[in-house]
């Protein structure tokens, strides 16, 4: 009897302190659609059966609305995922915008994912994901815009939410979606000097994320950062960003470590793409998978069961992951 009492309490245990599993797929941000050998199967053991897919950017140029850097395919390019087209709308895109161009942009949005899908052949699922970083300023017609693109489309309209967005619910908003995405990364600006880790500070995050539980919309996906970027400081204290550095770049010899993460250039030179010059820094930011367990135990306790986005599909983010 006292045996079976031990090994009940060591089942509690065990399963008490298991890790939850949460379904995962991730985001595509590059403007050409094409996979490597590593995405594909990192790709291909995804538990969610989409790809949440950038087709293209949203500006306003010289007064007209202008999508920019419009997605391509390789030939090649094949998975088993649908599709959810994704786009990309800047803020100011919105300032000042009428009814009928509230309608124009909606209807030149959903065309051009129209095109763009059948023109590739992709499988797309019925929902197009619109990812703003709206304001107090731009939410009404922000929000005016989900509804008519829900109109004139037909499909499930969801979109992103910012941290902002969330603390400060009462000044930027609801919007009219049935689900959300929250992006649970850049907790600050890279170009800023700070010690802090600028995509993810877990703190910051916390912080922001306080009363998640009160957020009206409860069906909420998770979208987490597995990018990581060089921050590169110069004489006069400009910063710039070099897409994808992990601290192994740091290993030069024309490189004087500072710290793990930062490094002091002592020769001229190309590296990474660019010319750097003696005595510029560079900062590496990435993500642990201790950051990123210790996001998701957070969460658990704000909101019900959710599914993870990973941003972004790209071999040099998933290359040694667990996911």
């Amino acid at each position: 009897m006292k045996s079976l009492k031990l090994l009940f309490f060591f089942l509690l245990i065990v399963s008490c302190d298991k890790k939850k599993d949460h379904s995962y797929t991730f985001y595509y941000w590059k403007t050409n659609l094409k996979l490597d050998q590593e995405e594909k199967k990192v790709l291909n053991k995804a538990s969610v059966p989409f790809l949440y897919t950038r087709f293209f950017d949203v500006d306003k140029v010289n007064g007209k609305f202008q999508p920019v850097a419009v997605i391509t395919k390789e030939s090649s390019f094949k998975t088993d995922k649908k599709i959810v087209p994704t786009v990309f709308i800047t803020n100011p895109t919105l300032l000042g915008i009428s009814q009928e161009e509230i309608k124009f942009l909606a209807e030149s949005i959903h065309h051009l994912i129209q095109k763009k899908s059948e023109e590739y052949h992709l499988t797309t699922n019925n929902e197009i994901q619109i990812d703003c970083d709206w304001t107090a300023g731009t939410r009404d017609d922000y929000f005016r815009f989900l509804k008519e693109l829900k109109r004139v489309s037909g499909k499930a309209i969801t979109c992103t939410l910012r941290l902002h967005q969330v603390k400060d619910k009462k000044l930027t908003g609801i919007p009219p979606v049935d689900k959300v995405y929250l992006m649970c990364y850049s907790t600050s600006s890279p170009l800023e000097k700070s010690d802090k880790n600028s995509i993810l500070d877990v703190n910051i995050l916390k912080s922001y994320l306080s009363h998640l539980e009160e957020y009206p919309i409860r069906n909420i996906k998770v979208a987490l950062p597995i990018y990581s970027w060089g921050i590169v400081t110069n004489h006069l204290g400009k910063h710039k960003l070099i897409n994808a550095l992990s601290k192994k770049d740091l290993e030069n010899p024309n490189f004087k470590k500072i710290s793990e993460y930062e490094a002091e250039i002592t020769k001229d030179g190309f590296y990474f793409g660019s010319y750097l010059n003696k005595g510029f820094t560079i900062k590496v930011e990435e993500i642990s998978e201790e950051q990123l367990e210790n996001v998701v135990q957070f969460l658990e306790k704000k909101i019900p069961a959710f599914n993870v986005i990973y941003y972004q599909l790209d071999s040099k983010f998933v290359l040694d992951r667990k996911f």
